[in-house]
């Protein structure tokens, strides 16, 4: 591997953004046999060391952007995720790209940075011009939603079916009450006058009942006519904003298939392909900010001046935002959701590192059975291990029951653990058993304790967590916490330990949402401390440091409660 001065680089012909290893220490280090697999990886020696240095240059503050790390910074915090692109000029020369996810400073070039793949900032371009109609399509739409003159149509409308309202109310009433007055006349008088007396007053009754019924239809036509003058005054402004909106969705979503169409990356054979034609095949629309990510744009730039991509890296500079968990310089992998299809084209041909979501974690290892009966199993689940069958794995605690007891009927499965979560689990042998079992989760009766390793040392001894979660669409399985779509969940948790800077902590979930302690411990709302190995939420280690220890519920069968605890294995 060899290195050149800068002045030889400026000399030599390299892309701009091709950049050269301070750190001699890459001379010494081996190059990856394989290109990253970009959705679960370890970063190689190489680009950790590339991001190092990227974030060196990050530390000198050149950028007007505010990224959450220095309090006297003005402006609205935005963290941003960085990547690294490692490749190999075609004269043998390693160096490497360096890029951000969609716009830095609010621009979308900086010196040493890659490009994006299709510029939107451009002022020349259809983007800056569609956007301009869009927000005067915008302004005329607030104009009229915010004019005199609607305001003075709905509320003549309002009053107009208030008004109807009052009036026809009291009316109704009223002729309810004379109703009743005359009832009592008919009863009281009428058997006591003589025979054309009591046909007058019978007479004389009937008449004001129809002259009270053809009142109120009188007035209800008034009032109609008024409410449908108003109503048509209203329809009119409504219609105009109608059209509005409509020509600006329109516009929008021209405009959107547009950008799809522009946005075009390349592989290494040079095939260029749109956004509209990479998402075809998944029979979605391509998500909000699709091409945006930085390892699109680093393979891009890669590919369109001839540099071999080696390996890569993405890393998270800044604040954490509130729904996501991001923590300041740790490596993430790209999203599935915005970055899969995208780059299972631009990698095409390109041999990467294993998947290591297709291998069978649990191969190897043993279900322990720790209580059976007629009705229910419990089990002591390892970590790495399935609850269910996954898309590609069908090994997990289900099936291997399924195997061991092939005459137990029902779903079975009461309750879920993790994958990577060791612990106690309940399995149902009969459908009656499932349905009682069930019904007490649903409820909340049944009580759990887990214990948990956290990445660093809190402060607080014990407290309640309170984070809605929901399932993150672009990046599945993590989770996310949304107030406004997620579901209600609630951890109690209790420090037992501090050991060597890590806390020993007891979590009790009141609910049992997907990847819930993992979330509630490490989102910064939360414990802000991330369990010990957790490769989502915090740092990948041997494993992941959390273990349902304890769980109590009334038997199905005995209708008595039982506990089981298996101590934690570490």
């Amino acid at each position: 591997m060899t290195n050149l001065s800068k002045k030889e680089l400026l000399n030599s012909g390299y892309p701009d953004c091709f950049t050269l290893f301070a750190d001699k220490k890459t001379e010494q280090i081996d190059p990856p046999a394989r290109f990253t697999f970009p959705f679960y990886y370890d970063p190689h020696p190489l680009a950790l060391i590339a991001a190092s240095e990227l974030q060196t240059r990050l530390q000198t503050g050149e950028f007007d952007h505010n990224f959450g790390l220095d309090a006297s910074k003005e402006g609205l915090v935005i963290g941003k995720m960085f990547g690294v692109l490692v490749c190999r000029h075609r004269n043998g020369t390693i160096g490497y790209l360096s890029a951000f996810s969609g716009k830095l400073a609010n621009s979308n070039h900086h010196i040493g940075f890659v490009p994006p793949v299709f510029d939107t900032l451009r002022e020349d371009g259809f983007f800056k011009e569609g956007e301009l109609v869009l927000n005067e399509l915008t302004q005329k739409v607030e104009q009229l939603e915010n004019s005199d003159e609607l305001l003075t149509v709905r509320k003549r409308l309002s009053d107009a079916r208030e008004a109807a309202e009052n009036e026809l109310n009291e009316l109704k009433q009223r002729i309810r009450e004379e109703k009743q007055k005359r009832k009592q006349r008919r009863q009281q008088e009428v058997a006591l006058l003589e025979k054309t007396a009591a046909d007058e007053l019978l007479e004389m009754l009937r008449l004001e009942s129809v002259r009270e019924q053809y009142f109120l239809k009188d007035r209800t036509n008034f009032h109609r006519e008024q409410i449908d003058s108003a109503r048509r005054d209203s329809d009119s402004y409504h219609e105009k904003l109608e059209l509005l909106l409509q020509e600006r969705r329109e516009r929008s979503a021209a405009l959107q298939q547009r950008i799809f169409e522009n946005y075009a990356f390349l592989n290494r054979s040079k095939t260029l392909k749109n956004l509209l034609d990479i998402f075809q095949p998944t029979g979605n629309t391509p998500p909000a900010g699709a091409g945006e990510c930085a390892a699109p744009k680093l393979l891009q730039y890669a590919f369109m001046n001839d540099l071999e991509p080696m390996t890569m890296a993405e890393f998270w500079w800044g604040a954490s935002p509130k729904s996501v968990i991001r923590k300041h310089q740790q490596f993430y992998p790209a999203c599935r959701g915005k970055c899969e299809p995208i780059l299972t084209h631009m990698l095409a041909g390109i041999e990467t590192d294993e998947n290591p979501m297709l291998h069978n974690p649990a191969a190897g290892k043993t279900l322990e059975i720790i209580h059976a009966d007629e009705h229910l199993v419990v089990v002591n689940k390892p970590a790495e291990f399935l609850s269910v069958p996954g898309k590609t794995i069908s090994d997990s605690v289900l099936t291997r029951l399924k195997e061991r007891f092939p005459d137990a009927d029902g779903p079975m499965i009461v309750h879920r653990l993790d994958m990577s979560t060791s612990g106690i689990m309940i399995v149902a042998l009969t459908d009656k058993a499932y349905h009682f079992l069930q019904r007490q989760f649903l409820k909340r009766t049944v009580t759990k304790r887990y214990v948990a390793l956290l990445d660093g040392l809190l402060e607080n001894q014990k407290g309640t967590i309170e984070l809605p979660l929901r399932v993150d669409l672009n990046d599945r399985p993590r989770q996310l916490v949304c107030y406004e779509h997620g579901k209600y969940a609630r951890t109690e948790w209790k420090v037992i330990a501090h050991e060597d800077g890590q806390t020993r902590i007891h979590f009790f979930p009141v609910t049992g949402r997907t990847h819930q302690l993992r979330v509630h411990a490490a989102h910064t709302d939360g414990l802000n401390t991330p369990i010990t190995g957790d490769d989502l939420y915090g740092t990948k280690k041997e494993r992941l440091f959390l273990h349902a220890e304890q769980i109590c519920f009334i038997h199905p069968g005995s209708r008595r409660k039982v506990c089981f605890k298996v101590p934690a294995p570490f």
